[in-house]
C-alpha cells in the first residue's frame, strides 16, 4: 500500500510498505481523506522535536474502519470514524486529574507513530469516533484542527458578552474564528499582515480585521473598548516577540491563550500581568474534544469545508508540501484524498 513518509528533515516521498494487521485493542482504518497541517510541515522540516524518523505523518484524518481488533467492542466494519490523535496513558497527574493532552507519556498519531497519510493505518480503539449524520468524511478529516480551537478557547473561558481578539488568520486563526461564533461570541477581530487572509476572515464572520503592518493594532483596540483592552486573546500567530503587546491590550482579568511552540524567550511585563491580574493559558492537542465539534458540525453551526482551499490526489501529495513551503499565501487547508 502507499504511504507519505518522512526519512529525514526534507527527504520525504510517496513509498510501498506492508499493510499493518489490526493488534488488539486497535482498529484498521482505510484513510478515506486527511489534511496537511503546519505541525506536518515541521515535521518535514525537522523543527519537531518529539519526532522519530523514519515517520509516517499526518493526525487529521477520516475513513472507514476495515478491520477490528481483539477486545474492541462497539466498532464494526465499515464505520465512518475520525480519530482524535492524541494518546494518553491514563494513570500520570495529568491523566488522574482530566488533563490527557499533556500526558507525561504523551503520544501523538503522525508525531510519535505512523499517522494518516497512508492509505491505512492501525489505531487505538478508545481513539476512534463515528462520525453523526451529515459529516461528510472529508469534513471528518477537518475535526482535529477545529478542536484545538475548542481547547484553547475553554482554557480561555469565555463570559457572554467577550469580546476576542485573534492573532494570525492562518488555519488555526480561522478555526478559533468559526468555533467562537458558533459558541455564541458575537464581537470578533482578526488581525494578519496578509490581505488574503483577512479577506477570509471576514468572509467568515469576523467582526472586523487589522493589518498587523498598516495599522496600529493597540489604537484601534483601545478606540474600540473605550480604552479598557480586549478580555479574550487567542496567539494563533505564535509570534514570541508579541506578547509584550497582548499584554498591554488585554483588559483587566482578561485572558490569553497560546498556541506556540517556538522556543524563542518572550519578554513579559510582570507589572502589567500583575495589575490587570490576567490569565495566561498554554493550550496542546485537545481535550477531549472530538463530540463537541462533531456536534457542532452535524449541528450545521460549523462549516470546516469553508477552510478548504485544495483538493488534491494522494500522489498529488509532494506538490502540495511545496506550495506550503514556497507558496504559503496560496492555501488556507490542503485537503488529501486517499482513499473512497
Amino acid at each position: 500500500m502507499k504511504a507519505f513518509q518522512v526519512s529525514a528533515p526534507l527527504n520525504y516521498r510517496i513509498t510501498d510498505i506492508d499493510v499493518p494487521q489490526a493488534a488488539p485493542g486497535e482498529v484498521l482504518v482505510r484513510v478515506a481523506f486527511a489534511g496537511i497541517c503546519g505541525s506536518d510541515m515541521h515535521i518535514i522540516h525537522g523543527d519537531n522535536a518529539f519526532v522519530r524518523f523514519p515517520r509516517i505523518t499526518g493526525h487529521e484524518f477520516a475513513g472507514l474502519v476495515e478491520a477490528v481488533g481483539e477486545g474492541v467492542d462497539g466498532i464494526a466494519i465499515g464505520d465512518k470514524v475520525c480519530i482524535d490523535p492524541v494518546i494518553s496513558c491514563g494513570h500520570c497527574y495529568p491523566c488522574r486529574i482530566g488533563r490527557p493532552n499533556v500526558c507525561s507519556a504523551l503520544e501523538v498519531i503522525g508525531v510519535h507513530r505512523n499517522g494518516g497519510f497512508e492509505e491505512r493505518v492501525n489505531v487505538p480503539a478508545a481513539n476512534v469516533h463515528h462520525l453523526p449524520e451529515g459529516v461528510g468524511l472529508d469534513a471528518a478529516a477537518l475535526v482535529e484542527p477545529y478542536s484545538i480551537a475548542a481547547n484553547v478557547l475553554g482554557r480561555m473561558q469565555p463570559h457572554p458578552g467577550d469580546r476576542l481578539l485573534i492573532f494570525g488568520a492562518g488555519v488555526i486563526g480561522l478555526t478559533i474564528l468559526q468555533m467562537a461564533r458558533a459558541l455564541g461570541i458575537e464581537d470578533i477581530t482578526v488581525t494578519d499582515v496578509i490581505d488574503a487572509r483577512l479577506d477570509t476572515a471576514r468572509e467568515l464572520g469576523a467582526s472586523r480585521t487589522l493589518h498587523g503592518q498598516r495599522d496600529d493594532i493597540e489604537a484601534a483596540v483601545s478606540e474600540l473598548t473605550d480604552g479598557e483592552g480586549i478580555p479574550l486573546i487567542a496567539d494563533a500567530a505564535c509570534v514570541p516577540a508579541l506578547l509584550p503587546q497582548m499584554l498591554r491590550m488585554a483588559s483587566p482579568a482578561g485572558r490569553i491563550g497560546l498556541l506556540g511552540f517556538n522556543p524563542t524567550p518572550s519578554d513579559l511585563v510582570q507589572l502589567e500581568v500583575i495589575k490587570k491580574e490576567l490569565t495566561l493559558v498554554g493550550s496542546r492537542l485537545n481535550n477531549r474534544k472530538f463530540p463537541e465539534v462533531l456536534e457542532l458540525m452535524a449541528s450545521g453551526r460549523l462549516d470546516p469545508l469553508a477552510l478548504v482551499s485544495h483538493r488534491l490526489s494522494f500522489d498529488e501529495m509532494p506538490g502540495a508540501i511545496d506550495m506550503l513551503d514556497h507558496h504559503p499565501e496560496r492555501a488556507r487547508k490542503v485537503l488529501i484524498q486517499i482513499g473512497t
